[in-house]
């Protein structure tokens, strides 16, 4: 029963919710309703996105978001391309492999400034950890195929002087399922997301050994900031629904700026108690851990953009990783919508 406990309160976390809907402001009768489709809500990398909706910064421009959950990444590039969403809060990485099937996608604020993925060792095999090169004998979970957490897990591979191809590397899903995962040795290894990350740290599950939900992790292992967790769209809808777009951003952007100042008081008043079930330390500490990587205000800047670009190059083995398509790259973004709103809120 010592075991299940953990894990219990872990899904209870995740069942709760970061946020409160309850304390969404009163807003606009009329509401346009923009379907919204993502992996793992609970995840801390959609953080501002949450918290804009949770605290009624969309409500101003009459905006509803309607959620849609997905198991896989893959799945939000299919939905965004069939018209199934209207929307994606996923990685920046994303936009490429879409413009590069015919596509036209652009994303259009930006939520981080690094991808968020950590890579952590089992305790059990933690003894027989010396470098990144003994990931040879162990078996990664990943959260699937395709994902963020599959490009960094190859890019850590490719790092360490081992061929991606030859590792053992295992779908495991959602937090939930890739945290029974770990604890039932089915692999050894797990690279994901947090608050993950952080809850099999805090309760000795696994030692991280790798990771980019800091600044300094970024630059260790990308080389700098990256662009990592933004809102995209199609090229049509950020043309025939201005209105839409700027609400969204306005929302993540000002999330961004309470980010920014929020302190343990600010967090423990927005985030109700039953989300941490009493556990403060745990997640102010998870708060704390990933704070700087988020966006400052939601512009795409030059080095963020370049480094996304790069890391993509080097993991998908292009001749010269370090030329810059930069036709490609202009066609993946815009800072038009952010612009304005870092004018209307000083930022």
């Amino acid at each position: 029963m010592k075991r299940l406990w953990p894990r219990r309160q872990f899904n209870l976390l995740l069942a709760a919710g970061w946020l409160d809907a309850s304390s969404a402001r009163a807003g606009v009768v009329d509401l346009q309703k923009v379907r919204l489709g993502l992996t793992m809500r609970n995840s801390m990398v959609h953080l501002p996105l949450v918290l804009a909706d949770q605290m009624g910064y969309f409500k101003p421009w009459g905006i509803q978001i309607e959620w849609h959950d997905v198991d896989a990444e893959t799945q939000t590039q299919q939905a965004l391309a069939s018209g199934q969403v209207d929307v994606v809060s996923g990685a920046f990485e994303q936009v490429f492999d879409l413009n590069e099937q015919g596509q036209k996608i652009k994303a259009f604020v930006l939520q981080s400034r690094t991808p968020q993925v950590s890579l952590g060792v089992a305790m059990r095999h933690l003894p027989a950890f010396h470098s990144m090169v003994d990931l040879k004998r162990l078996k990664i979970g990943i959260s699937d195929w395709g994902s963020t957490s599959h490009a960094m897990a190859w890019l850590w591979c490719l790092q360490a002087g081992l061929n991606p191809r030859d590792m053992a590397f295992v779908a495991v899903g959602s937090m939930s399922s890739a945290m029974e995962s770990l604890r039932s040795s089915a692999v050894d290894a797990l690279c994901h997301l947090d608050p993950l990350m952080s809850w099999l740290e805090y309760k000795s599950d696994l030692r991280v050994v790798a990771e980019t939900r800091s600044l300094q992790g970024a630059q260790l292992w990308l080389g700098g900031p990256s662009a990592g967790t933004c809102l995209l769209a199609k090229t049509d809808f950020i043309q025939n629904k201005p209105e839409l777009v700027q609400g969204l951003t306005d929302g993540v952007v000002r999330a961004l700026k309470w980010l920014q100042t929020a302190g343990p008081t600010d967090f423990l008043k927005s985030v109700p108690s039953q989300t941490w079930l009493g556990d403060r330390a745990f997640y102010l500490g998870t708060v704390d851990k990933v704070r700087e990587s988020y966006s400052l205000d939601g512009l795409f800047g030059e080095e963020l953009l370049h480094t996304a670009w790069r890391s993509r190059a080097l993991r998908l083995g292009l001749v010269r990783p370090l030329a810059v398509d930069r036709a490609a790259l202009q066609a993946a973004y815009t800072n038009a919508a952010v612009q304005k709103s870092k004018k209307r809120f000083a930022i």
